[in-house]
């Protein structure tokens, strides 16, 4: 896992504790990255199933 991913990976999870799925706009503010790296980082985590989306709960799955 790269820096960015586990930033991302770390986020995501904090907050997914809470009941609170973290947008864009939230992603791109706590790693300072673009939303091109802020996607290819995240499509990298869910192709190597460290993250995955759960669509009918709508929230995020962990390894």
């Amino acid at each position: 896992m790269t820096d960015l991913e586990r930033k991302i990976y770390r986020i995501i999870y904090n907050m997914s504790r809470f009941r609170k799925n973290p947008t864009m706009d939230d992603l791109k503010r706590k790693t300072g990255k673009d939303e091109t790296a802020i996607r290819k980082s995240v499509k990298n985590l869910m192709s190597r199933e460290e993250l995955r989306w759960d669509r009918e709960k709508k929230e995020w799955r962990f390894k």
